[in-house]
């Protein structure tokens, strides 16, 4: 009897054991438009390709992102959805990359494995970089989960799917937004999280949005377009900006308004059309663009007709009803959201003749007019400097750290905490080729824990495991409070305009808070910004 009961225990116990290891490795959570099946991986639950708006295909191509069609039974959310649309690097003209399709508004989301309803662990909403016109969300949010976090990855429309005008298109559905098609995708994205994300163990009142480049780009304009209001509490700004001129809004349908946007993004689509033989500007000839092959519209990446051709994609679009300001106008007046901030960059961005197309360091100081000589004070002292590194540090301090710094001044006028950072660790092993410090989106693996997608990556150390634990751990605990600092972390000084400190991730990867090293070439900058059109010789980038 002994024996039999032992068998029925140990039978018992197998049963309720392979039970739980089922239920365990395919959660499934019941959302507003039905069932989703995902996938639990050690202490992660991950669900991909979540649907959070309809196709935007056939007659939704340039509309607002539809509501999702609900679905019988259980999806299955083991797998990525397409990317968006998009060429790819080097990509020929009628192709698009594999993988990628207009049908893309796809979301994936990672969370503690076992997370209930009711647990409201904070929310963080990465929108991905790409310049508008790549990139997926495709990244592992195994790191976030890991400390506590929900991290939501979003696709969003890109190129002239993302941004796109025309005068017929701006004429049709005229109560609809028209123009930053990626935007209204972002936005779709975050109501999705608000309506569904407690099913999740998310907490829909403590979301924060982050992104990197283009991503970055998109928290600005989130931070300041009226129908982003409500949707998200805290905002990262990864290499963001924050000034005009940088990917931040083409008037819609205003010639010669804006120096560095001279063309309106109209017009831009009429030589769009054109490229492609459509004539005219009516609903005959929108008809037209919008059955062209998904593959002709995303036209290998290109943004002219040609070399030197015209302007055939518009970038992101000032409508004035949906974009109704660029970011930087909202800043200077206090119409951003009121909400926690956290921005930085890393210490050298970008080379080559980004801003300016000067070709020296003479001429490129000389486009700084009376503030030549404080230009060279500031980024060349002693006179030494190679051009490629005094162009570097400006471009990096023009298009992002400046910027960066002007916003979290503009927010903390307005009440709210600002933290600023630079990030500026090189692994050895780059230092010979990454001369003048850490290149865009050196610091997204050390966030994402994602050290062997790093640029060069070789087997991390233990001391870059240690940093991207310690970068980790700043972003969760700013979505958790609001305050990036920690237990055991050094400490991050908040923001003030008085004393001007920041966190610096050193060259060899020290972290510490100090006084800004960069405050008299942001000084300069901030100078030079009433010139800017004669400096960003580039025009709108």
């Amino acid at each position: 009897m002994k024996k039999i009961l032992t068998v029925l225990v140990f039978l018992i116990s197998f049963s309720l054991f392979a039970q739980q290891t089922v239920v365990n490795s395919a959660p499934e959570v019941k959302t507003k438009a039905g069932i989703l099946r995902g996938v639990t991986e050690g202490d992660v639950s991950v669900f991909k390709g979540i649907p959070f708006a309809a196709p935007p295909v056939g007659e939704f191509r340039w509309r607002p992102p539809q509501p999702v069609k609900p679905w019988e039974g259980v999806r299955d959310a083991s797998k990525y959805g397409p990317n968006c649309a998009q060429g790819g690097w080097g990509a020929a003209p009628g192709t698009i990359s594999e993988g990628s399709s207009e049908d893309c508004l796809y979301l994936n989301l990672w969370t503690p494995a076992g997370s209930k309803q009711g647990a409201k662990l904070p929310v963080m909403v990465w929108i991905h970089g790409g310049g508008f016109t790549g990139g997926s969300g495709q990244n592992s949010g195994d790191a976030f989960a890991k400390n506590g976090v929900i991290l939501v990855s979003v696709n969003y429309r890109l190129g002239r799917l993302g941004h796109f005008a025309f005068p017929a298109l701006s004429k049709e559905h005229p109560e609809e937004p028209k123009g930053s098609y990626a935007f209204m995708d972002q936005i779709a994205a975050l109501q999705w999280v608000k309506e569904n994300i407690a099913a999740f163990g998310g907490n829909p009142d403590n979301v924060t949005i982050f992104g990197f480049s283009a991503g970055g780009v998109s928290v600005h304009s989130l931070l300041s377009i009226p129908a982003a209001k409500g949707l998200f509490h805290k905002a990262i700004g990864e290499s963001s900006g924050g000034r005009d001129g940088v990917l931040t809004g083409r008037p819609i349908n205003k010639e010669n308004t804006d120096a560095l946007y001279p063309v309106s993004a109209e017009t831009i689509g009429i030589n769009f059309a054109k490229k492609h033989g459509i004539e005219g500007t009516d609903a005959a000839a929108l008809a037209k663009l919008r059955a062209l092959k998904v593959e002709e519209i995303v036209d290998g990446g290109q943004e002219t007709d040609g070399q030197g051709g015209p302007r055939i994609y518009s970038g992101p679009i000032l409508d004035g009803k949906f974009v109704v300001e660029t970011s930087e106008s909202a800043y200077k007046a206090g119409r951003q959201a009121k909400v926690p901030l956290m921005i930085g960059n890393c210490s050298a961005e970008i080379g080559g003749a980004f801003v300016s197309t000067s070709t020296t360091k003479e001429a490129l100081f000389a486009q700084f007019g009376d503030l030549e000589a404080a230009a060279k004070a500031a980024f060349d002292p002693e006179g030494d400097k190679e051009f490629a590194e005094v162009q570097t540090k400006l471009n990096t301090d023009w298009v992002w750290g400046e910027p960066a710094r002007f916003t979290a001044k503009s927010f903390v006028a307005a009440g709210e905490p600002a933290f600023l950072y630079q990030f500026g660790y090189v692994p050895a092993a780059m230092r010979e080729r990454a001369r003048y410090g850490a290149g865009h989106g050196s610091e997204v693996s050390y966030v994402f824990g994602s050290l062997n997608s790093r640029r060069g990556a070789t087997e991390p150390t233990p001391e870059e495991k240690k940093l991207a634990q310690i970068m980790n751990s700043y972003w969760t605990n700013f979505a958790k409070t609001g305050n990036p600092n920690g237990d055991g972390l050094p400490v991050w000084p908040q923001y003030n305009p008085q004393s001007e400190e920041m966190l610096d991730v050193e060259l060899d990867g020290k972290v510490i808070g100090k006084k800004d090293p960069r405050k008299a070439r942001f000084d300069v900058i901030e100078k030079a910004f009433k010139s800017r059109e004669k400096i960003q010789t580039r025009g709108g980038i």
